[in-house]
């Protein structure tokens, strides 16, 4: 048991940790119930749940949200529409963002995925400077779809597929 200032009291009786408890005004709270014996300590549950939930929410701030863009495309998207969405990848790769790009297929396109992959393949070629693939161009479903993450300083680009 670890009595209410944090110093060691040995094993004691339920009966005896729940008095000193009592007389301090505090908590009897099980730490370690796993351990053997199972360590007990004399605190303040109520400061302890908001001294635990204020260090939650600053880890949570501290976090860094991974956001992810996408631009969607078509087998049959001519190359000027296509440069558009190029350039908006360039950017959003630019201010740090993940880039997902999209071949959708209508009818009977997708009996020619050819086509799409060697769609993908310039892409990657054209934002090889400024990014690199993180997932490499896969049919799921009825789309072909591929990852482009930002390139790291000082690391170069993976080559495209």
């Amino acid at each position: 048991m670890i009595g209410p200032k944090g110093e060691n009291l040995g094993e004691l009786a339920i009966n005896e940790a729940l008095r000193i408890a009592r007389e301090a005004e505090l908590d009897l709270v099980e730490v370690a119930p796993n351990s053997t014996p199972p360590v007990c300590r004399v605190m303040d549950f109520g400061k302890f749940l908001y001294e635990r939930t204020k260090k939650e929410r600053e880890a949570r701030k501290s976090q860094t949200k991974i956001e992810i863009k996408e631009i969607r495309l078509r087998p049959k998207t001519n190359d000027h529409h296509r440069q558009f969405k190029v350039r908006d990848a360039r950017r959003w790769l630019d201010d740090g963002l993940k880039v997902k790009v999209t071949i959708r297929f209508r009818g009977r396109e997708i009996t020619y995925p050819e086509i799409a992959l060697e769609d993908l393949r310039e892409i990657a070629e054209e934002l090889s400077d400024a990014s690199t693939i993180e997932m490499a161009p896969n049919m799921e479903g009825r789309t072909m779809m591929m990852v482009l993450a930002p390139a790291k300083l000082g690391k170069s680009a993976k080559k495209p597929v």
